[in-house]
């Protein structure tokens, strides 16, 4: 028993030097990212014409619960995509340190699980003022007409490619879903 472990002190050795240590800290960091990453909430993002009408829809016709703004929100983990080439040291004048992130902008509501729905506001109004709801995602909008599906409410669609419909909603304001060609 003691000549066996004698014969192991050689792996112990190799396992908890400082480069033993190194590999098992990365591994275990690689881990705790990739729980992180797979168990963040899938986020579709819409563009509206009116913040307070698309509140009114989504609560109210649609019945969505609010869901919580998911925690690479806070991180600017979508802003900063793509950018990661831009040292901001580089781009300003002042080097002061950055304000700490605000809660994004916008509505926040459950659709599925694991899946999110934004709300922000900057789409323009369509044709004969009707409230626009714009997204670059299909599965984005082929999810919400499921739930307008599901609650009965009035829908007409107008394309398949890009996907584009209308709806009423329960004040009668007719509001048009469309996909963004890209």
């Amino acid at each position: 028993m003691f000549v066996r472990l004698l014969a192991a002190l050689p792996l112990f050795d190799t396992l908890f030097s400082t480069q033993g240590i190194m590999v098992m800290l990365l591994a275990a960091y690689g881990v705790a990212m990739w729980a992180f990453l797979t168990s963040a909430p899938k986020v579709y993002t819409v563009m509206v014409s009116d913040l307070e009408i698309a509140r009114q829809f989504y609560e109210g016709e649609l019945e969505l619960p609010p869901a919580e703004v998911p925690l690479h929100y806070y991180y600017n983990y979508e802003q900063s995509l793509g950018t990661a080439s831009f040292d901001p040291i580089y781009l300003s004048g002042n080097v002061a340190t950055p304000p700490p992130a605000e809660q994004p902008e916008g509505l926040w509501y459950q659709l599925r699980r694991n899946v999110q729905l934004h709300i922000i506001g900057g789409a323009s109004l369509g044709k004969k003022q009707r409230q626009r709801h714009v997204s670059f995602d299909r599965d984005c909008l082929e999810n919400l007409l499921l739930q307008i599906q599901a609650r009965g409410t009035r829908y007409k669609i107008r394309g398949e490619k890009p996907l584009n419909f209308l709806v009423k909603d329960i004040r009668d304001r007719v509001i048009e879903m469309t996909e963004a060609s890209r």
